[in-house]
């Protein structure tokens, strides 16, 4: 039958003109034309195209979305099932369908379809087992045969690369699933019960039943070295015996199934169920810091793990947000948790951060001396270092032209307030004076919101911030 699922014509190829607009780009003898004519028809059939949305990652299966005349997302490589997660729980009406190879679901994408099935929420799995890394060149996938030839095992696979993995039974024995069968395209039979299978998978889902899991048997002639009905009689004869057909299991009774609630897109809902708010906080600078950066506004806070680096960078983010310009920070901790160094770029931008990374930052504060050394060679020529000079003794080398450098005693200053996790805000601070990125009051208020769950310490930390800033304004003047 025809069907309206599919584009009348597909875009990608020859621009859209001539015959190649109507033909796929699968090889002759690939199953998975066939796996998608019978989902387009069970979709059709349903009368469900305007609700579908189907996630393909990457693979053959990735080509299906110049295809589907549906909803349409691609996937990082096996997270198809995450995605569909994502899907049907904001829109529960929604019909979500996996479509997925072998080397993908099976392989990087494991543990997702695992916990996927596990969780049993409603949505429909097509698995295309064709026991190769078809789209890739041919190496060895977790369902190659013993004995298989392929790209990576040229002398053909041997159990020391273990056996070949039955998805079908794996997924059938976990408590989610309701609906599990392998079938089949190589002759008639197969392939019109290869239909039904999938339709029904579609129906289950339509019906609010549960998760359903199709693994199809497919043809790789290319691979296999093999014309399309030599290549279907190797899958009858070599992939049946290691793979049996049939249903795996077929049960709806003593499941329970995941209650998806209603999908809120309100705004005030949706920030109070994260403990956010609409309410926009005061705001005190008149302008963007522009004599620092006229647009975008790079900083590296780096120091050994427990120096509170990552805090301070989230702080210095949050400060930038509240003023309404965009800021990002990304945390890296680096193999040393304690005595190397870890560090946090921080972009404040007048309009948008086009990369949160900052390579070249125009202001570095270093908490100890590997990241002094590690990092102040990378300031921008003009920038600014701001160290901690209770720990970092000596001349600072390797500086590039015109770097400011500023000391200030990050550690001093904390001990002698009696509180030692506080030299971060003195850190802080040091950055305020130095550069006067900010009021003093746009880090204040940050601050305070850091420490909405303890506020006895606010206090001691605004006057660590205080007396940071203190010290560093009399140096640069």
């Amino acid at each position: 039958m025809s069907t309206s699922v599919f584009y009348r014509q597909f875009e990608r190829h020859a621009n859209g003109e001539g015959i190649n607009a109507h033909s796929t780009t699968y090889c002759p003898g690939c199953g998975h034309g066939l796996v998608q004519k019978f989902l387009a028809e069970a979709i059709d059939e349903l009368g469900v195209q305007d609700r579908t949305v189907l996630v393909s990652p990457v693979g053959c299966s990735v080509f299906s979305y110049y295809y589907f005349d549906v909803g349409n997302t691609q996937a990082a490589h096996g997270r198809a099932p995450a995605v569909a997660i994502g899907h049907k729980t904001a829109n529960p009406d929604s019909i979500v369908i996996c479509y997925q190879g072998d080397g993908d679901l099976a392989s990087i994408g494991l543990a997702e379809i695992v916990s996927t099935a596990q969780l049993g929420i409603p949505v429909t799995v097509i698995f295309v087992n064709n026991a190769i890394y078809g789209m890739t060149g041919g190496q060895m996938a977790p369902t190659t045969l013993i004995g298989q030839r392929t790209t990576t095992t040229p002398k053909g696979r041997t159990t020391l690369a273990g056996q070949p993995l039955k998805m079908a039974e794996l997924i059938s024995g976990l408590d989610g699933p309701v609906f599990v069968e392998r079938v089949a395209l190589f002759d008639n039979r197969r392939r019109t019960h290869a239909k039904r299978s999938i339709k029904k998978a579609l129906e289950l889902q339509v019906a609010g039943t549960g998760f359903s899991f199709v693994e199809v048997l497919s043809e790789c002639p290319v691979h296999l070295g093999l014309e399309p009905e030599a290549a279907e009689e190797w899958v009858s004869d070599n992939m049946v015996p290691i793979f049996p057909l049939g249903v795996k299991k077929d049960a709806t009774e003593g499941i329970a199934f995941p209650v998806i609630p209603t999908a809120t897109f309100d705004p005030a809902t949706t920030l109070s169920a994260v403990g956010a708010t609409t309410e926009r906080p005061p705001r005190f600078a008149e302008d963007f810091p522009a004599h620092i950066d006229p647009e975008d506004i790079s900083f590296k806070l780096a120091g050994s793990g427990g120096d509170g680096a990552q805090t301070a960078a989230m702080i210095l983010t949050r400060s930038a947000i509240n003023e309404g310009f965009d800021s990002t920070h990304i945390p890296s901790y680096g193999p040393e948790s304690r005595g190397g160094t870890s560090y946090a770029d921080v972009h404040v931008a007048l309009k948008e951060v086009m990369s949160p990374a900052a390579p070249r930052p125009h202001v570095l504060v270093a908490f100890n001396t590997p990241s002094l050394a590690k990092f102040g060679p990378t300031v921008r020529p003009g920038g600014m270092v701001i160290y901690d000079s209770s720990v970092i003794n000596g001349r600072v080398e390797g500086l590039a032209d015109r770097v400011r450098t500023v000391a200030v005693p990050f550690t001093g200053v904390a001990s002698e307030l009696g509180a030692a996790l506080v030299k971060n805000v003195v850190a802080l601070g040091a950055l305020q004076g130095a550069t006067n990125v900010f009021p003093t009051e746009t880090f204040l208020t940050a601050i305070r919101a850091t420490l909405k769950q303890k506020c006895a310490m606010i206090p001691i930390n605004e006057e660590a911030f205080k007396m940071g800033s203190k010290l560093a304004s009399e140096q640069v003047g």
